[in-house]
């Protein structure tokens, strides 16, 4: 596979990785899940269950598909340098165990909701509350999961700024994503209320997540020029051969 292929890879991976995170993180939570009312959210995912089971296939598919995108973004971008290129793939790759973990939370919403006889040992009103419970572990699975979402931006945007045969403008934006999620990490760890109910908290991902979007369109439409990744390839193996004579 020559490098345009690699490139265009990586941009679809991350496409589909995008609208699966879209499905099950922000469009089944806003049809089902009512975070004030924990009888009306058990009521929707009662209702909706194929709704919710699809929402948790979709979010194993795209945590799948994070575990491939490293390691086609690390057969790109090892020729830039092959530590942060290890660096990133070892980062994602760690938010994917975390992010599998997590979703255990939504399976036992699964048996909770799925066995009558847990309506008869709990009644309705304990058992809205544990659906509520497991959501709320589901959250904080999720946050923690976030720092490794943005920890494998640094070194990702860094490789993308230094290559010379990608722009230079997303590599900026990645790199303050991942600062925007470690930012966002703190906000809500540290001043719940007054981080949620803030602009900043807002603003403060919104670069990341042009950064993130612009590379996976560019790496899908316009891929890499092979002239200019041959060459950074034929530098990094210059230092061996020098070694060999």
């Amino acid at each position: 596979m020559n490098p345009k292929q690699t490139a265009r890879l990586a941009g679809l991976i991350y496409l589909f990785v995008a609208m699966c995170g879209m499905y099950y993180l922000r469009y089944v939570p806003s049809k089902l899940i009512d975070p004030h009312n924990p009888a009306v959210t058990f009521h929707n995912i009662t209702a909706s269950q194929p709704l919710f089971r699809l929402g948790i296939l979709a979010g194993l598919i795209g945590y799948t598909l994070f575990l491939l995108l490293p390691l086609v973004l690390y057969k790109l971008l090892s020729p830039v340098n092959k530590t942060y290129a290890q660096l990133m793939a070892i980062l994602a790759v760690i938010s994917v165990a975390i992010s599998y973990s997590n979703m255990l939370n939504n399976f036992d919403i699964l048996t909770l909701i799925g066995n009558p006889d847990y309506l008869r040992v709990f009644g309705a009103d304990k058992l809205q509350a544990q659906v509520k419970l497991h959501l709320d572990y589901y959250d904080n699975g999720n946050l923690i999961a976030s720092i490794f979402w943005g920890l494998w931006l640094l070194p990702f945007g860094y490789l993308v700024f230094k290559s010379g045969f990608l722009p230079k403008v997303l590599g900026g934006l990645l790199m303050f994503g991942c600062f925007g999620y470690l930012i966002n990490f703190v906000g809500i760890l540290v001043f719940p209320q007054q981080y949620n109910n803030s602009w900043f908290a807002t603003f403060i991902t919104i670069p990341g997540s042009l950064g993130e979007l612009g590379i996976c369109f560019w790496l899908l439409i316009m891929g890499v020029k092979d002239r200019s990744i041959n060459k950074l390839q034929d530098q990094s193996t210059l230092p061996a051969t020098h070694h060999v004579y």
